[in-house]
């Protein structure tokens, strides 16, 4: 079963806020998408489940809405539109993880990405389920179950075909800033049988990124020369005209689509605005749309 999908990253609010400023962001998408073309075409929201991070994230985070809340007041105002999300693991004994996917999978979620303890800790560490257990232990219960790629990342290869063993049906990049996930793709097809559905992170840059450098901290990794390069391109969007801009991003979502359309992966793309939805950000992602879509595998 592939989701087969573009999927759009929406954050839940603080809790401070109101259920109608949920509300907001839901006709937001319905807006945007309108105005930019991209109406019908996004078939999932993807709803991350927010923890606490490191102290020196550029904007700091406040407590959220949870997932299961912020997705009952949103469905019923986006028509056509089902729901994805992530959900931190690492922190929750089996049978109270148990519930909560049930629960997630009640609701209508049609696939949950596992995720880990923060960059703070280490593998292992929390006491409650790892990711990689998870997988195997909910197979029955969740048909689609994801995981984070970071193609850019020491040993990948070897930890993503792990947790294919385990029963990763689908995979979610990093936000990708540069076409390493093409290589990265390619040696992995070489080394394994293994074919999870692969969904293709972008994340639009406003302007506000070269003040706050929120997506430069995101997706550091300290010595890391693949990253450091991914960084600069991201700088070097922050400081460009909107024209410039969507020029781009659109040349390195072309270079990532058809680098790996042949290799075998079934394909999605998963569309981030980090700062916030805006009209700018759905006029790039819908240029990106325009050029290739998943729904042109079908």
């Amino acid at each position: 079963m592939t989701l087969n999908t573009i999927a759009l990253e929406l954050v839940p609010p603080n809790t401070d806020e109101s259920r109608e400023r949920a509300k907001e962001e839901a006709h937001k998408v319905v807006r945007y998408s309108a105005e930019s073309g991209l109406d019908g075409r996004i078939r999932h929201v993807m709803i991350p489940g927010i923890i606490a991070e490191d102290d020196d994230r550029p904007v700091p985070i406040k407590p959220k809405f949870d997932v299961l809340d912020f997705w009952s007041i949103i469905k019923p105002e986006l028509t056509g539109i089902n729901g994805l999300c992530t959900q931190v693991t690492a922190f929750t004994d089996e049978p109270a993880l148990r519930r909560r996917l049930t629960d997630l999978r009640d609701a209508g979620m049609e696939g949950v990405v596992f995720v880990g303890v923060p960059r703070t800790m280490n593998d292992g560490e929390g006491s409650g389920v790892a990711p990689t257990d998870a997988l195997s232990i909910y197979r029955d219960l969740l048909p689609n179950r994801g995981v984070i790629l970071i193609p850019t990342r020491e040993g990948e290869i070897g930890r993503f075909n792990f947790k294919c063993d385990q029963g990763a049906t689908y995979a979610m990049t990093q936000l990708l800033y540069s076409d390493a996930i093409v290589g990265f793709l390619t040696e992995f097809a070489k080394t394994t049988d293994h074919r999870p559905e692969i969904l293709l992170s972008f994340g639009f840059v406003p302007q506000v990124e070269s003040r706050v450098g929120l997506i430069n901290w995101l997706i550091q990794d300290p010595g890391n020369e693949a990253v450091a390069a991914e960084q600069d391109f991201v700088k070097r969007l922050g400081g460009c005209d909107p024209a410039r801009k969507r020029q781009l991003m659109l040349d390195l979502y072309k270079r990532v689509v058809d680098g790996v359309a042949e290799l075998g992966f079934p394909l999605s793309i998963h569309l981030e605005a980090t700062y916030g939805l805006s009209a700018p950000a759905f006029q790039t992602f819908a240029e990106m749309i325009s050029y290739w879509s998943p729904a042109q595998l079908v």
